[in-house]
């Protein structure tokens, strides 16, 4: 059966088994021309800011002996986890607007689905585990070091990389199962799963299952994790008397809460968004901030609130230079 869309080329399917699809189309964040030049800087200039941001921050870490600590170890995962999430959708994107082909496949579309649910859930644990950090820094700081021994921070980006690459195969593995009918475009700037399960002619009850328990159980503990840390936190600095020593503990955790909050305040904002009054466009517009803006900010959230990374960065340019 052939299918034809206004503007594009010919969709082949086929019909027996199972629906075979060649191609879905990205509508991308907006369909006026004169924009897309612009879209088009403004998203390669951000990307590369994320992949030079976060590059620097691993080397820093890397080449200074100072930062060879579990804070720093989780932190250069985290950068690691930053430039390969936003790596998943931007150069697709920027592709499509500069060779005016909205086009992906099929198969294309699948493993865009299975690496961002990898990275995004990734980005979720390593927050979890970086305020599990702070708590232990702050409220145990005389057993610190046997506590978070390189074994045990070893084993929980270990723990992370597994869960979240099960429930990404998984949530990959249900979107097979579907057939799709004509209407094959996206209104998002990428294989968003939740935009892509709605275009489904099958039954998706099983899908939207599996998604919001996934969703509630992986982001609910991670929440709850990060909420425990702090309140330990909050209820260890009360404890302590001087004012000073007060700021000095509590602004090792400053970056991170920073972060914390713009990755789930931004995401929070898109799904309650998109469950109230939906309108697939606003929720492509949001979510640039989760998969944008947040990777993009980390590295200089860090850097700019951080002495000893301001110093390993100054350290590991000069040492470029020369």
């Amino acid at each position: 059966m052939l299918f034809l869309f206004p503007g594009h080329h010919l969709q082949h399917m086929d019909l027996g088994n199972g629906t075979q699809i060649s191609d879905f189309l990205l509508l991308g964040l907006s369909k006026e021309p004169e924009l897309q030049p612009l879209l088009f800087g403004l998203f390669l200039s951000m990307y590369l800011i994320t992949v030079f941001g976060n590059l620097l921050i691993i080397l820093a870490v890397i080449s200074d002996p100072h930062l060879h600590t579990p804070m720093y170890f989780f932190l250069s995962n985290l950068s690691f986890v930053d430039i390969c999430f936003t790596s998943t959708t931007i150069p697709k994107m920027l592709l499509n607007i500069q060779t005016e082909n909205k086009v992906i496949t099929y198969e294309g579309c699948i493993t865009q689905i299975y690496f961002f649910l990898l990275f995004a859930a990734l980005e979720n644990f390593l927050l979890t585990v970086m305020a599990y950090d702070r708590f232990v820094a702050i409220c145990h700081p005389l057993h610190y070091t046997v506590i978070m021994n390189s074994r045990l921070c070893g084993l929980l980006v270990l723990v992370s990389w597994v869960i979240s690459a099960l429930n990404s195969l998984t949530q990959s593995l249900m979107v097979l199962r579907l057939s799709f009918c004509a209407d094959l475009e996206i209104p998002h700037f990428f294989c968003e799963i939740n935009q892509v399960v709605r275009l489904a002619c099958s039954d998706t009850f099983l899908n939207d299952t599996v998604m919001y328990s996934a969703a509630g159980m992986l982001g609910g503990a991670s929440l709850t994790g990060i909420l425990y840390s702090y309140a330990k936190i909050v209820s260890s600095l009360l404890g302590i008397s001087s004012p000073q020593g007060k700021y000095k503990a509590f602004s090792t955790c400053m970056s991170h809460l920073s972060v914390v909050s713009l990755f789930y305040c931004t995401i929070l904002g898109v799904y309650l968004s998109s469950t109230g009054t939906y309108s697939s466009h606003s929720s492509a517009i949001a979510s640039v901030m989760y998969t944008v803006v947040t990777p993009m900010l980390n590295p200089f959230i860090y850097s700019l609130r951080n002495k000893d990374i301001k110093r390993a960065l100054k350290r590991f340019i000069e040492m470029a230079a020369i």
